[in-house]
């Protein structure tokens, strides 16, 4: 298995324009997987997640000479990423109809040719469905990806105290949901 280069090589290489289309290459490889699974537990379907890593990753491209430094590359990554999730999330409750057609998220999940999750995961992503959208990120970040209140703050530029409050309400949510069912 091929190593991947640190980010710091990463961004010296990409700051420089012999190196970066490689270098470019090499983080689309070395992040990917990381982003999607972001991105899917936000969105839910694979078909947008892929649409929204592409999406994150062309941005990125044009954004390659505005990036400071200031924050890790993953970071700035996961920022990117997490906004272009929750645009889709906003546009999509924007075209709801007003007779209220559309199907909602959990129920056409199960049609889904990659969603390969039992009766529990798909009553979470029920219950995740019900979540505001920014409870829904806070939510997913540290539940499915653990990750830390501090990288958290960082890449939502928000605060600590303010993350671990949407956490607690929507875990609490979810825990109204799963005991509306017994």
């Amino acid at each position: 298995m091929a190593q991947h280069p640190t980010d710091r090589q990463l961004i010296e290489q990409l700051r420089e324009p012999a190196t970066r289309r490689a270098a470019f290459e090499a983080m689309v490889a070395k992040y990917s997987s990381r982003l999607y699974w972001q991105i899917r537990h936000i969105v839910t379907f694979h078909d947008d997640a892929d649409d929204i890593l592409q999406n994150t990753f062309v941005k990125a491209w044009l954004a390659m000479d505005t990036f400071r430094g200031d924050a890790a590359l993953s970071t700035w990554l996961y920022r990117i990423a997490a906004n272009e999730s929750m645009a889709h999330i906003q546009q999509r409750r924007d075209n709801v109809s007003i007779d209220g057609e559309e199907a909602n998220l959990a129920e056409t999940l199960e049609s889904d040719p990659y969603f390969d999750g039992d009766e529990t995961e798909r009553m979470l992503q029920q219950a995740l469905d019900t979540l505001p959208p920014k409870q829904r990120q806070v939510f997913t970040l540290r539940y499915y990806d653990q990750m830390k209140y501090e990288d958290m703050a960082e890449l939502l530029q928000t605060s600590v105290g303010a993350l671990k409050a949407s956490y607690h309400i929507a875990a609490k949510k979810i825990e109204d949901f799963f005991n509306t069912l017994d």
